[in-house]
């Protein structure tokens, strides 16, 4: 098992949805995963945001932040 440590610093649809995607993936296969929001990406730590904006490949940040939230995955900002 890894450790790892996935670091948002935009308030960057794309970004934003990239790291979530990693974040689940990596949790998923039962490796210790954390993100940390740091400068314009702790805007994504807002309960108000919309997370349903779609990147260019059809997903969204609310495909996978809810899943790092049930599983309480550790989340700094």
């Amino acid at each position: 098992m890894a450790s790892y440590l996935f670091l948002l610093s935009k308030d960057d649809n794309e970004a934003a949805t990239r790291c979530f995607q990693f974040a689940k993936v990596a949790h998923e296969k039962g490796h210790a995963v954390e993100m940390f929001l740091i400068d314009a990406g702790v805007m994504w730590a807002d309960q108000n945001r919309d997370l349903s904006q779609k990147t260019v490949t059809g997903d969204c940040p609310n495909d996978y932040l809810p899943y790092l939230v049930e599983n309480e995955v550790k989340t700094g900002v």
